[in-house]
């Protein structure tokens, strides 16, 4: 999953942005309002976390021009600030979460992977599909009650968007944007090898090849 992170605060963003990665996703940065706006505008995020008080354009104006384009990824907001009214500012805007400073980051992380549950349709304590259980906490998968197996982070990442995204065709360049970071995006000869990795996990029966198209996960008609 690739995540949007805009925050002016190096000391809060670095840190922040180091525990997302470590929760596995893929995260992108920008320092002030405008940089944000356009990302989230032109790339394609699953949800970003963005700070109210931002210089170049203020964090409610980001989130306003998302919103008046059409752009209904998944938005936490952030902000020191805990006046009521602004909270309920936000949400009018089109915020999905709030969250004011200071906070754990085990917090953060538990209301992103609500969000994120919330927004495929998902609403069990364990992202669970097709027998697969996912623990986003260890990044380990067990099938139908079995032994739980440990991922690697690429593995954990690419089952984790497979799940999320049940019963879709995912083309490989898809898989590519919300998988690997830019400076480590593999060809697709290498993605093909991680499937494959997960067949032997998940089972060969979930995870189907569609030709010219990409992969799907979910169960044969």
């Amino acid at each position: 999953m690739r995540l949007l992170l805009v925050e002016d605060d190096p000391a809060f963003s670095e840190p922040l942005a180091a525990d997302l990665r470590d929760a596995g996703y893929i995260v992108d940065t920008a320092a002030d309002g405008a940089q944000g706006e356009f990302l989230g505008a032109t790339e394609p995020y699953d949800a970003a976390i963005l700070d109210l008080g931002l210089p170049k354009l203020a964090g409610l104006e980001v989130l306003k021009c998302w919103r008046a384009a059409g752009n209904h990824m998944p938005v936490i907001v952030l902000t020191a600030r805990d006046a009521w009214h602004e909270k309920v500012d936000g949400f009018k805007a089109g915020a999905d979460d709030y969250v004011c400073k200071p906070f754990h980051p085990q917090e953060l992380l538990a209301r992103l992977q609500a969000v994120l549950k919330r927004v495929h349709h998902f609403n069990q304590a364990k992202l669970t599909v097709f027998g697969v259980e996912l623990d986003e906490d260890e990044q380990t998968a067990a099938v139908t009650g079995g032994e739980a197996q440990p991922l690697t982070a690429i593995e954990f990442r690419l089952l984790r968007y497979f799940m999320l995204n049940a019963g879709k065709v995912l083309s490989k360049a898809q898989l590519g944007e919300h998988v690997y970071s830019e400076s480590a995006e593999p060809d697709s000869n290498v993605l093909e090898v991680y499937v494959k990795r997960l067949r032997k996990i998940v089972g060969n029966d979930l995870i189907h090849t569609r030709r010219g198209q990409g992969y799907l996960f979910g169960l044969k008609p």
